[in-house]
């Protein structure tokens, strides 16, 4: 079950709005809005653990980064090799 709702008002420029209710679909511009604050939340509180993680340890490093994102293409890459016989089979 979902969380209650609460009416709001909030401002935004114009532009933004329009192109917001153009990209907003069938569920409209209450659930495009709400989707892409939670987006927000989501990466400002990935901002704050990394900040605390980087006090404790250290910045994170370009090796580090690259080192992870080669991980995570070896995964999508295995990912899609693993669905590749179904997609056949389909």
């Amino acid at each position: 079950m979902s969380e209650p709702t609460q009416k709001y008002s909030i401002s935004m420029p114009r532009d933004v709005a329009e192109a917001a209710r153009a990209r907003s679909g069938p569920s409209g511009l209450s659930a495009y809005v709400t989707a892409a604050v939670a987006r927000q939340i989501e990466r400002d509180n990935l901002a704050e653990l990394i900040a605390v993680a980087e006090a404790e340890h250290g910045p994170i490093t370009e090796e580090e980064i690259e080192a992870t994102r080669e991980i995570q293409r070896r995964a999508r890459a295995a990912q899609s090799a693993d669905s590749e016989p179904e997609r056949k089979a389909s």
